[in-house]
């Protein structure tokens, strides 16, 4: 037997309220731009201007104007989105990657990261202004950098950037990968005896 789900339920991310920390200010603008400032930074989102924004207190409330497929479908999107605005204003966001491999190292020059990869040559890449690097050797490790940003969606494109360098390969694992990523292994080909 086939069991339907109503259409009016609303959507459980939806309508969870947004806890607004102390030093965080949100604003909409025109009706289409979530604007939100805090001590980390400032951040704005294009919204579509049906879409409510209701601060009471300490709380933000993302509310739809109604149940149409395409208002369901955005209601937990822009909760989401305005979520990770205020959590990157008032805390941040951070990602850690490791360098696995042989003479795999980086070194942080101001917004300039310089990578030994493996290859003939080094590797630069630049960093956007709102992105900060920290490589950390330790012995018996591998490298880790450190990145810091309050723009989740800056810092993830940057990341992915960085990790498409030196994708880490399955049959040694040397790479950049995420800090307690599993990498699946391969096993090479076995020689006759």
């Amino acid at each position: 037997m086939l069991r339907l789900l109503s259409t009016t339920k609303m959507s459980l991310v939806g309508k969870a309220p947004i806890k607004l920390p102390k030093g965080v200010e949100v604003k909409v603008i025109d009706r289409s731009l979530l604007s939100v400032k805090g001590p980390k930074g400032a951040l704005e989102q294009v919204v579509e201007p049906d879409f409510q924004f209701n601060i009471d207190g300490d709380t933000l409330q993302v509310v739809r104007p109604t149940d149409q497929k395409r208002h369901r479908a955005l209601h937990g999107l822009y909760r989401a989105l305005a979520n990770n605005m205020v959590t990157g204003v008032s805390e941040g966001f951070s990602a850690t990657l490791e360098l696995v491999g042989v003479g795999y190292r980086v070194e942080v020059k101001g917004n300039l990261l310089e990578f030994s990869l493996g290859f003939s040559h080094p590797v630069f890449f630049v960093l956007p202004p709102e992105v900060k690097a920290v490589a950390e050797y330790v012995k018996g490790q591998a490298p880790s950098l450190t990145l810091t940003c309050h723009d989740k969606q800056l810092l993830g494109q940057v990341v992915a950037k960085i990790r498409k360098l030196r994708k880490p390969e399955p049959y040694k694992g040397k790479g950049i990968r995420f800090r307690g990523e599993q990498v699946r292994r391969k096993a090479g080909k076995s020689s006759k005896k």
